[in-house]
């Protein structure tokens, strides 16, 4: 759940900040990938610790 929601948050902070700056529609793209990946693997790693202080 929190990979999902990292995955959607990054979307659209990247869609944002590629905006922003005045980005084409192949920069927005590409902003939009790259903070998707980056947000879904910090929600990886933060799921991986909760669970492992939980048990």
């Amino acid at each position: 759940m929190i990979v999902i929601a990292g995955v959607l948050i990054g979307a659209i902070i990247g869609g944002l900040t590629a905006k922003r700056r005045k980005g084409d529609l192949a920069d927005i793209a590409q902003f939009v990938v790259v903070y998707a990946i980056a947000f879904g693997l910090a929600g990886l790693i933060a799921t991986i610790v909760i669970e492992k202080l939980a048990t």
